[in-house]
């Protein structure tokens, strides 16, 4: 369903019977659902086939309802100065009288809230008395959707409702900062760390806890097309479908470029579509160039790193 009013109520209809819709936002499409509620919070994870340890993040349409959930301090108020909305997720410590789902947090005592930019998104979110619990809307471990068309293809007829608003602007997930005690970054995302790094004027790590899912993105295979996939190739080999970023002299079917001249912001918009595209070609085997590891391409190499576990 496209962009105007009449579809915004329709989402709403929805929402308010306890339903999942996707939405748009963006980073990638969203599979969303009432975040007070237990009841639409669990259609999330059966739709996904999500495992219940792995938490979703909440989304706001402000500060007046985040602040009746979650416990605020100085550093998340400059980091939502600078980047609110936008591709950036806070870990937060939850208010004793919040009323997420137990379901959404996986019963922690910290939530991960953020407040997307997509401005269809954030008219919705402005008409509900509720935040949305909203992960990628796919089949867990699958490659995330950055078009409608992507969240028709991992579900058919079991998604009742897609809002649609064309193709995501940035196509990776957002940066995870954990707030709760000194700033920590758990996933790499849309926001590159040396942003954040300038903005708090400090030095931010990131945090892996092996084996243990904190935040959404952490899980060991995750971001994948299910084929194989070689990294750092300076050439392919037989068969392979072959990922670049810069333009070759040679012409061959099968390469696929995330950009052309290096471009990381191009290269991450395009990543989830092209490995989509490798996959309805039928091709058995991925090899992708050497991509650095700066700036965006931290994140593009992130998310090759999971997809190719």
């Amino acid at each position: 369903m496209n962009n105007n009013l009449a579809n915004i109520k329709k989402s709403i209809f929805f929402l308010n019977k306890n339903d999942c819709i996707a939405i748009p936002t963006e980073t990638v499409y969203g599979l969303a659902a009432n975040a007070y509620s237990s009841k639409a919070a669990k259609k999330i994870y059966a739709l996904k086939k999500r495992p219940k340890n792995n938490p979703s993040i909440v989304h706001y349409s402000g500060l007046n309802q985040l602040k009746k959930d979650c416990e605020l301090n100085k550093d998340f108020f400059i980091l939502y100065k600078k980047f609110c909305p936008g591709p950036i997720t806070f870990v937060l410590k939850l208010k004793k009288g919040s009323r997420i789902s137990k379901i959404v947090t996986n019963n922690k005592k910290t939530v991960a809230v953020r407040f997307p930019k997509n401005k269809l998104t954030q008219k919705l979110l402005k008409f509900l008395n509720y935040p949305l619990a909203a992960p990628s809307a796919n089949i867990s471990t699958n490659i995330s959707p950055v078009s409608a068309e992507d969240v028709k293809e991992e579900f058919g007829k079991k998604i009742k409702f897609i809002l649609n608003d064309g193709v995501s602007k940035i196509g990776l997930e957002s940066t995870i900062i954990s707030l709760v005690k000194k700033p920590e970054i758990l996933r790499y995302g849309g926001i590159e760390i040396e942003k954040i790094n300038k903005t708090l004027k400090k030095k931010i790590k990131f945090k892996s806890k092996k084996n243990k899912i904190l935040v959404p993105g952490q899980g060991r295979v995750h971001y994948s097309p299910h084929i194989p996939i070689r990294l750092n190739a300076k050439n392919p080999f037989e068969g392979e479908a072959y990922l670049l970023i810069k333009k070759r002299k040679l012409k061959n079917k099968n390469y696929f470029y995330l950009t052309k001249n290096k471009n990381l912001k191009e290269a991450g918009k395009k990543l989830y579509k092209m490995l989509r595209l490798i996959k309805k070609l039928k091709y058995k085997k991925i090899s992708v160039e050497k991509i650095p590891k700066k700036g965006l391409g931290i994140t593009i190499n992130d998310r090759l790193n999971r997809a190719a576990k």
